[in-house]
């Protein structure tokens, strides 16, 4: 099935030293850009991470040290990758959780702004999850009759979302299901809102989940001791936990929300 586009759709995959998106980089970047009517174009990037790569990632894509000490460092890049993305939505597998967050952090490094408050994301992951739990090699499996070759190389992995995420639209078409709120819905439909607002679990307010927005569309932690509070209530009542966040090992774009939160309280 044709993706219906209104704009350029990236998939895109990442291979890292490691899986925190706060402290890990980058060394493997590929995109697939896919624009309305159908036309895609591919790039890839291999990157000096500037940063140890652990044993466990080494064994997953295979990349050591000697194989990104002559290659660019993302920043040196980062430029080429941002104009490569304007007015493009974001797709991947386990995108949301990582992929995405550990892309904004290395444009923050890189002293790029880079806008996702326009941007939905499309998470083939979650898709497959809530309607069939599995790896994204059993995906390829499933959807597509066949198996993943060269899996974890990133634009093996890329073009494989890619196809599962055409072959879950031909697959789930008509199909519906109970949403949350007890209404019928066909949530897999060859829409990108839709698909967009599949992919997640909750609105995230940052791009972890760390923070959500509640039903009053209001700013919400979700994790520690103040899980289910809003941060402006955390905030008025413990004024040195935005401090504790500051010094904390949270990813910029965390820090920065944090901080955008503090200022818009203070009337700033």
């Amino acid at each position: 099935m044709q993706l219906n586009l209104s704009r350029p759709l990236a998939f895109f995959d990442i291979e890292s030293t490691g899986l925190s998106p706060a402290k890990d980089r980058i060394i493997e970047l590929c995109i697939t850009k896919v624009h309305p009517g159908g036309k895609s174009e591919t790039k890839t990037w291999v990157l000096n991470p500037e940063y140890p790569i652990s044993e466990e990632a080494q064994k997953i894509h295979g990349f050591g040290p000697d194989d990104v000490q002559d290659k660019p460092t993302f920043k040196q890049v980062a430029a080429d990758i941002n104009s490569f993305l304007q007015n493009c939505d974001l797709a991947g597998y386990n995108a949301i959780k990582f992929d995405i967050p550990m892309l904004v952090e290395e444009f923050l490094r890189s002293n790029i702004d880079f806008d996702v408050k326009n941007r939905r994301f499309i998470d083939v992951q979650n898709i497959f999850m809530k309607m069939e739990p599995r790896t994204l090699e059993a995906a390829y499996r499933f959807y597509l009759k066949k198996n993943l070759e060269n899996a974890h190389s990133a634009e093996a992995d890329v073009n494989a979302t890619y196809e599962v995420l055409k072959a879950q639209l031909d697959f789930y078409k008509g199909k519906q299901i109970k949403n949350k709120d007890g209404e019928t819905i066909e949530p897999v439909k060859n829409d990108i809102e839709s698909l967009a607002n599949f992919s997640t679990h909750y609105k995230n307010a940052d791009l972890m989940g760390q923070v959500i927005y509640n039903k009053e569309g209001k700013e919400t932690f979700n994790f520690g001791k103040h899980r289910g509070k809003t941060v402006e209530e955390v905030f008025r009542k413990e004024p040195a936990y935005y401090d504790w966040i500051q010094r904390a090992d949270f990813p910029l774009f965390t820090k920065k929300l944090m901080t955008k939160i503090k200022l818009r309280m203070a009337g700033k």
